[in-house]
């Protein structure tokens, strides 16, 4: 148990309560102005210890900043891609307002009043994704007994507005691919297996089968900063993906020549092509000028993949395995709008199938009764 000892003071008389950690070190802390407030500091103090819920106040002291280059260091799951953005998060919104700030010092309030400022200036994405930082390192805080709770949670933040999808007709996609010149076949195969940017220019003359006209999607290029890093695909999952018999001719010769291990599409020197950047003037924004075809992005033609493919009369399920995403409710959530026709689908065919299988002249007298009866309120539902 710890005491309550007076000590003089130039401001006066001063309180300081002494009390030993769960690790047996010795405490003290000072300047309490009563006696009360000393006794109610170390009642509090010796009922956390009994919970297991004591926190060091020394341990609260780090800064932002030293938690920040240890919880980025332990970000070793996340791939290249994945990590450079949290970096520049890190580097250019979080460090540079809390880095100096002990974590004990962090109030919700200033939380908040950083995420609303944020806000006004940067996107959603953006906010989120520093809010995110911010938050991950001081769950590590927590669970570390630096602090007792992490106060970022509960934060108002900005809601993501998502772009709506544009998708492509079978004509418009044969058009821009002729437009693309030599990148024809790249325009094409993107545009009807739904592949990533980086699966595509990941591929290799090896990974294409002819015979069974499908493509082993192993390898995904990224680029960071200015290098490319090739790992796997995204959620670490490999798939076979088909591709229409129509493609054969455009990737035969688009392998003509070639090594099994050559890259499938490449630049001048056979390294992996470069994706367009914002505002630079590239041969796909020169493709969509030629023709005719509004601004759009090369990820666009994955949309536009998923929606000739559901028009073509795939389920959801194909979908999802031909675009490569970790569950069928991510397909729906993501193509929603392109499964709406299914309701009407789903109605018609009820509609057959009671035809079919009902007494004819049960429907029959009910179509009459219907037919006979004003639509109202009063027996739509009798």
């Amino acid at each position: 148990m710890g005491s309550v000892l007076s000590y003089e003071s130039a401001g006066g008389r001063r309180y300081r309560v002494m009390y030993r950690t769960p690790d047996h070190r010795q405490t003290t802390k000072r300047g309490f102005k009563t006696k009360r407030e000393a006794e109610l500091y170390l009642a509090t103090v010796e009922t956390n210890k009994a919970r297991g819920e004591y926190i060091d106040a020394s341990a609260a002291r780090v800064t932002i900043a030293s938690l920040g280059v240890e919880w980025l260091a332990n970000q070793t799951h996340l791939k290249p891609s994945s990590l450079r953005p949290l970096e520049i998060a890190w580097r250019l919104q979080v460090e540079p307002r809390w880095g100096r700030v002990p974590v004990g010092d962090v109030r919700h309030s200033d939380v908040q009043a950083w995420v609303t400022s944020l806000s006004a200036e940067r996107s959603a994405t953006t906010v989120l994704r520093a809010f995110g930082v911010l938050a991950g390192i001081l769950d590590i805080a927590v669970k570390d007994r630096r602090v007792p709770v992490n106060v970022a949670r509960g934060s108002r933040l900005p809601r993501k507005v998502p772009r709506a999808h544009r998708y492509l007709t079978h004509q418009q996609v044969h058009d821009l691919a002729y437009a693309s010149g030599k990148h024809e076949p790249l325009v094409l195969l993107l545009a009807y297996t739904g592949l990533r940017w980086g699966e595509v220019i990941a591929l290799r003359v090896r990974d294409v089968d002819f015979t069974r006209r499908r493509l082993a999607i192993s390898e995904n290029a990224v680029e960071v900063g200015p290098a490319t890093i090739v790992g796997t695909p995204k959620s670490h999952k490999r798939r076979s993906v088909p591709f229409p018999a129509f493609l054969i001719d455009a990737l035969a010769g688009a392998a003509a020549g070639k090594e099994p291990n050559d890259l499938l599409f490449s630049g001048r020197f056979g390294e992996h092509m470069k994706r367009a950047t914002r505002g630079q003037r590239t041969w796909f924004k020169s493709a969509l000028d030629r023709a005719g075809l509004d601004p759009m992005t090369v990820h666009d033609l994955r949309h536009t993949a998923a929606s000739l493919a559901v028009s073509a009369g795939a389920n959801v399920k194909a979908v999802q395995r031909m675009l490569g995403h970790a569950s069928a409710a991510m397909t729906l959530d993501v193509y929603a709008d392109l499964f709406d026709d299914d309701l009407d689908a789903v109605a018609e065919a009820l509609d057959g199938a009671a035809r079919r299988s009902v007494a004819r002249p049960h429907l029959a007298e009910r179509q009459s009764s219907v037919v006979s009866r004003p639509v109202s309120a009063a027996n739509v539902f009798s």
